[in-house]
């Protein structure tokens, strides 16, 4: 059994030429959106009494180049990377007559999603792993690198292959055919089955392992609360006792039968237990009670299709359509934040 005590974090902020800041003693709070999806992750990063010198230091390497940004969070023994990507923007603000705060807001490989082009040529008998091998190394100069790519077609091409145009739109295509979905996680590109998951053995879930409250089936998939791990990655699997989930209602009636049977194929409980994980919000506050995961995950045998996720929020059976991402909720006047007015 994990025993999850003593909380263990890291703030690393890159100041240009190789040189960083660790902002790691000061009190800081954080919300860290990841999910299965192909548009960026986002953080949002609130640091407390930042002296003035160092945040001129950040705003202007920040001016200069992208500013390389890592965030660490877990417990003594469960402790690793939730978040690594560029800062965004900088706000600088007071909460009170004595506390003074640097909002940082950041993004997981956006540069290479807005501006990553790809120009390659590839001869007969490629396949869709060297395809995504190319595109990856057009990637490159945005910090990305090629992470785990699995469940791609096999078959070789018959004719020669040209690849020009959008990096991300080349990767829907590929996604596409070969039923699989791609993002970018802390700077690695990522393929993976819609059926299928990450290879390694699934993390088990349990008040024993940090499980906070009870599991509930929704209309977006299983959600879960637990203390924060940051092993639970997107893609991979969990394991949850299906005793302890609380079952959804489906709606009662002839016109939603067809809903409820696509309901069904996509937030179904699986025999065994076994989830894939589609999304993962990290609350924490290294001085205040926040320190959380909550996750949405499918069962692993769950019938998925690509329209199914394209939204940052998981949108079963395609009964809703998709829309513009979700912006991340900003520290502020207007947040809900515990302890922010």
């Amino acid at each position: 059994m994990t025993q999850e005590y003593l909380r263990k974090y890291s703030l690393v902020v890159g100041t240009g030429s190789g040189n960083t800041i660790d902002l790691s003693s000061l009190h800081f709070k954080f919300k860290v959106l990841r999910g299965d999806i192909q548009t960026p992750n986002t953080a949002d990063i609130r640091v407390y009494n930042i002296s003035e010198t160092t945040a001129n230091l950040i705003g202007q390497a920040l001016k200069k180049e992208y500013s390389p940004i890592t965030l660490q969070a877990g417990y003594e023994g469960i402790y690793g990377v939730i978040f690594q990507g560029t800062i965004k923007q900088l706000r600088l603000g007071r909460e009170n007559a004595t506390d003074t705060y640097l909002d940082i807001t950041a993004a997981d490989g956006d540069g290479a999603y807005n501006f990553g082009v790809v120009n390659a040529s590839l001869k007969a008998g490629a396949t869709a792993s060297q395809k995504v091998q190319a595109i990856a190394g057009s990637l490159a100069p945005f910090g990305v690198t090629q992470g785990n790519v699995t469940g791609l077609n096999a078959n070789p091409s018959p004719r020669g292959t040209v690849l020009f145009g959008m990096a991300r739109d080349l990767l829907r295509k590929i996604a596409d055919t070969s039923q699989t979905s791609w993002s970018i996680q802390n700077g690695q590109l990522n393929m993976v089955p819609l059926n299928n998951f990450l290879p390694g053995s699934p993390i088990v879930i349990t008040s024993a392992t940090g499980m906070i409250g009870l599991p509930e089936q929704t209309q977006d998939g299983i959600k879960v609360r637990t203390l924060l791990n940051p092993n639970i990655k997107i893609g991979g699997s969990i394991q949850i006792n299906n005793k302890s989930i609380q079952q959804y209602r489906f709606p009662i009636g002839l016109t939603t039968a067809a809903n409820n049977a696509l309901l069904q194929q996509t937030i179904h409980l699986n025999a065994d237990g076994l989830y894939k994980v589609l999304w993962v919000d990290y609350d924490g506050d290294t001085r205040g009670q926040n320190w959380y995961n909550e996750i949405t995950c499918i069962a692993i045998d769950a019938v998925l299709g690509q329209n199914q996720i394209k939204n940052p929020k998981y949108v079963p059976g395609g009964l809703a359509p998709a829309g513009p991402p979700a912006p991340v909720q900003p520290y502020g006047p207007s947040s809900k934040f515990p302890g922010v007015n």
